[in-house]
């Protein structure tokens, strides 16, 4: 379809030349889609295109959609239900027996859940880790939305034959689909497992995520059976030599940082889990000083307990503050760029990070008449420090409008979505 968005206020998230972090200031103007991509970005008004459908944006906002670059989305079955744990008793007592249960059926189900929430907050892409690839790869194909996967094999499975499987079947199924590699912890996996796992990213030349310094006791057992961090014994193996990145990252030493930057990877910060799991403050603003991509992830909905990338940006810099004793530390405009662009180079989406010609119209709408956004003294920065998902008025990807006005075009009715979800968890605690 060809849409046309005009008498929008627009915020690309593209740099302005020659300044290094400073942000195109936002301008009015119009947005044209073509099919899956932007075909015009500008001032300009040209009335003699035809369009399929033209949109009045009403001086709302059109940005790039927000990036969850790590999240466990079929995890929506246990939201709520094992609260109030440290994550190693919550993951061995709770969430493991549970997903024992679980069916490629159930998580491909309570994944379209977890996208209808993606898309009230904003978000067009989801870098997600979970049990059964092939249907979650299914639920957002047919709900339209993007997904890059990372597996989570551990020594309990799969095997290192079914990993190597995944990754290429996967991949070039469907563009709004990828498959990368990844591992779900050092602490789940064990050397000979790594050291495959080494050889497979070698093979490919492929970049290597994982779980990496959540928790300061995951952190400490590391050191105590390798003698050195989770980061530098993964490094030792040949896991980073293509790049990668690792989620939650709070315990990162000053040696681990210097290997992050060297590979360029990516640190992904969960500050929603991490505060409810008391897992501690990542040294973000650290991070960025040192000049390491940063991007933002929910991390999964039992662990947060929700899927909402405002509250993690509001989190982020407001802990950042306090950790650092310091009211300008990790500055809003900073967090806009870790929820979008920088989560895109996170996630390898090179064509979804601004609002640009050529680029993939993944794009959402803001409505600034709400009251939490006004008065409009700097919109930017409203988003992030009073913007919530009531906000979201609009979610496309792809040129395929998903969610507009509190009404989903997903393929599923949302009933149905809510009533086999619950019938869902209501089987899985009867066995568990």
């Amino acid at each position: 379809m060809n849409l046309r968005f005009y008498n929008a206020r627009i915020l690309t998230m593209e740099e302005e030349k020659g300044k290094d972090c400073d942000l195109r200031e936002i301008f009015f103007g119009e947005v044209h889609v073509k099919d899956s991509k932007i075909s015009y970005v500008g001032k300009e008004t040209n009335t003699a295109l035809k369009f399929d459908r033209e949109i009045d944006c009403k001086g709302n906002l059109l940005m790039p959609g927000f990036k969850n670059a790590h999240t466990h989305s079929g995890m929506t079955a246990m939201r709520s239900y094992a609260d109030g744990l440290p994550l190693k008793e919550w993951l061995e007592t709770k969430i493991f027996p549970m997903e024992a249960n679980m069916s490629g059926d159930d998580v491909k189900l309570l994944s379209k859940l977890a996208i209808m929430e993606y898309l009230t907050s904003g978000i067009t892409a989801a870098m997600d880790m979970y049990l059964t690839p092939y249907t979650i790869a299914d639920a957002f194909t047919e709900c339209g939305m993007r997904i890059v996967q990372v597996s989570g094999i551990n020594k309990f499975g799969p095997s290192i034959e079914e990993f190597e499987d995944r990754f290429l079947k996967i991949n070039g199924k469907n563009p709004l689909s990828t498959q990368l590699m990844g591992f779900h912890a050092e602490y789940t996996c064990d050397k000979e497992l790594l050291t495959k796992l080494s050889d497979l990213a070698h093979k490919y030349k492929q970049p290597m995520y994982t779980h990496n310094s959540e928790t300061k006791v995951e952190f400490d057992e590391c050191v105590g059976r390798y003698g050195v961090s989770p980061t530098v014994f993964l490094d030792s193996l040949g896991l980073f030599d293509f790049g990668g990145g690792g989620y939650h990252c709070v315990y990162l030493t000053d040696e681990d940082i210097k290997i992050f930057k060297k590979h360029d990877m990516s640190v992904i910060s969960n500050p929603g889990s991490n505060t409810k799991l008391a897992s501690g403050i990542a040294p973000i603003q650290k991070f960025i000083d040192s000049g390491l991509n940063v991007a933002l992830g929910t991390d999964g909905p039992s662990s947060n307990n929700c899927l909402d990338m405002f509250r993690e940006m509001f989190l982020v810099t407001g802990l950042a503050k306090l950790r650092e004793n310091n009211a300008s530390a990790v500055d809003a405009l900073t967090v806009l760029k870790m929820a979008t662009k920088n989560g895109a180079k996170a996630m390898l989406l090179d064509d979804c990070d601004v609002l640009a010609k050529g680029k993939q119209a993944d794009m959402i709408m803001i409505d600034l008449c709400k009251p939490n956004m006004q008065p409009l003294n700097d919109i930017a920065r409203n988003i992030v420090f009073s913007g919530s998902k009531q906000n979201v008025k609009m979610t496309m990807v792809a040129g395929k409008i998903l969610y507009e006005d509190g009404k989903y075009n997903i393929g599923i009715d949302e009933e149905t979505v809510y009533k086999e979800a619950n019938d869902i968890i209501t089987r899985l605690k009867a066995i568990s």
